[in-house]
């Protein structure tokens, strides 16, 4: 494997063995060096295209040392059709000495400047998207916390969306709110949202979230469990997109699924 291959799987950070990209010689700390390493490719959604793109680099690639197993590597990005340009950042870090023919690497950290002018890949969720989207950025800079706050505020609204769609109350027996779990349980119970592996205990995924949001659990914690809740959530959404009865209700109140409403998200108790 090539290093560009490894970069182009942020901000994926497995382990990989890569062929030799400094040489022999070994190089200060603060020292640049050019090094061809293949094509970095990573996809995007380009607005001025406004279809997603592979965005490309050169062949040549910034590495700065930055010590004795991590280097710093810059790229510039282009869409192959209108060339739109985007930076990234990695941070590259070797198990032993980066200077073997085939040292074994890991994507430290990685950042990207996309300028206003792409979008990351979601997955077809209008609003969602722009939300997981803000949940994968607070998880890539390490703020556990912030992630589930997003992943919440997606699992609230679109429960409460559902509800009204189908004609449940969010109201409980004294006029306020219904507690989430039991509406949550109304919800699923008729249209099935939660994914079928979970349909258990749909509520522990909120639970989970909760407890996190709440200042219960360490932003190591919170890092750990935030892939996981990740792919509940999105399990939640194209289970809601893809019922064909909500998909039926929804088009009869002229609603649009990719854009249901977030604002108000916090609304529900917990």
């Amino acid at each position: 494997m090539r290093l560009s291959d490894l970069l182009s799987r942020a901000p994926a950070s497995k382990e990989a063995q890569v062929e030799g990209f400094l040489g022999a010689r070994r190089m200060g700390w603060g020292q640049h060096k050019t090094i061809e390493v293949g094509k970095v490719a990573l996809n995007f959604n380009c607005k001025a295209c406004g279809d997603a793109r592979t965005f490309m680099s050169g062949h040549k690639l910034s590495c700065l040392v930055v010590g004795d197993r991590v280097v710093s590597i810059d790229a510039c990005l282009k869409c192959p059709v209108c060339e739109a340009a985007v930076e990234a950042w990695f941070l590259v870090v070797s198990r032993d000495s980066l200077y073997e023919r085939a040292p074994t690497v890991r994507l430290e950290r990685y950042v990207e400047n996309r300028r206003g002018v792409a979008n990351r890949l979601g997955i077809g969720s209008g609003d969602f998207d722009d939300l997981l989207e803000r949940a994968q950025l607070a998880y890539e800079e390490q703020l556990g916390a912030g992630a589930m706050v997003y992943l919440r505020k997606i699992f609230e609204a679109l429960t409460k969306q559902v509800a009204e769609v189908a004609g449940i109350s969010t109201t409980g027996s004294r006029g306020g709110r219904k507690p989430f779990r039991d509406l949550l349980q109304e919800v699923d119970a008729r249209h099935h949202i939660i994914p079928s592996v979970f349909s258990s205990d749909g509520y522990k995924l909120f639970s989970e979230l909760s407890e996190v949001v709440h200042g219960d659990s360490s932003e190591e914690v919170a890092l750990r469990k935030y892939h996981p809740c990740r792919s509940l959530v999105i399990g939640v959404i194209q289970n809601v997109a893809s019922n064909q009865e909500m998909k039926q209700a929804i088009d009869a109140l002229g609603w649009d699924v990719n854009h249901l409403d977030v604002a108000a998200s916090g609304d529900l108790a917990s």
